[in-house]
């Protein structure tokens, strides 16, 4: 199952509840990546870096980069061992990484994440930290990263839980019975680019582009609102006994003039 799940890449949620913790999966996970040969990237916000490197043999805790914001997550302290741009700004160092290799970047918690950061701030940085094709200013391919985020479920309503979700390429989902844990895993297919791009004209009824000889003749048109020569000269350059205001008409092709008078019936 961890074969599984770390294979697929991409951003992996780890869904835990109250009854059902998932720090445990996580750290199985980061044990198995460190014994695959990978290198393997840990941002601890909830619990102490202590108490998360617990359990782990020193060969495995010697192959973790560790990025510790549960000690001053705000950077008050000011001595320099926090973050100094915080969790965005560590989220944001790791995809400016240079190691070309698998990568796999653990995020114990995004829930914490979720609850200090904008949803839309998050789930942006997070598609490009799992995202990754090329290097910061190198050309170098990237493998494979793997984010794995452990998901207090509970924590967050339906609106954070249905956009990191829809992020996730494998959900990871901790429940089972009083004896007996289970994880329900829900894989998704990669989204395939277009390969070629397709010209929307194509099958069109009616023709969007016009001839050589329907483009002479539209050049060629006169349209009623523009003005004739008199009328040109008349405002260019008036006489010295011409009256300063003139209305021109000038009848359209269509007009229907009436020579009846049209107060004809009037006792006027």
């Amino acid at each position: 199952m961890l074969e599984s799940v770390l294979a697929s890449g991409g951003l992996v949620l780890l869904r835990d509840s109250v009854e059902w913790e998932g720090r445990s999966l996580l750290k199985a996970l980061i044990k198995k990546s460190v014994l695959c040969g990978e290198q393997v990237h840990i941002l601890g916000c909830e619990v102490s870096e202590e108490e998360f490197r617990d359990g782990f043999d020193v060969s495995i805790n010697s192959q973790l980069v560790y990025h510790d914001l549960f000690r001053d997550p705000l950077n008050w302290s000011k001595t320099g061992e926090a973050l100094p741009e915080g969790a965005l700004g560590a989220l944001r160092a790791m995809y400016r990484r240079t190691d070309p290799g698998p990568v796999i970047i653990a995020l114990d918690s995004l829930s914490w994440l979720l609850l200090h950061l904008p949803c839309t701030t998050l789930c942006q940085t997070l598609h490009t930290l799992s995202q990754q094709d090329t290097c910061s200013g190198d050309s170098s391919p990237v493998k494979r990263v793997c984010v794995l985020g452990l998901l207090h479920e509970e924590l967050h309503g339906p609106g954070p839980m249905g956009a990191l979700s829809s992020l996730a390429q494998t959900e990871v989902t901790l429940s089972g019975t009083a004896s007996q844990t289970s994880a329900h895993i829900l894989y998704r297919r990669p989204r395939q680019r277009p390969t070629h791009k397709v010209d929307p004209t194509t099958h069109l009824t009616f023709n969007l582009r016009l001839s050589k000889k329907e483009k002479e003749a539209k050049d060629s048109l006169t349209l009623p609102f523009q003005f004739s020569s008199e009328k040109q000269q008349a405002l260019l350059c008036p006489g010295s006994g011409q009256a300063t205001s003139h209305i021109f008409y000038e009848p359209d092709a269509y007009d229907d003039p009436d020579q009846e008078d049209p107060d004809d019936d009037l006792d006027i």
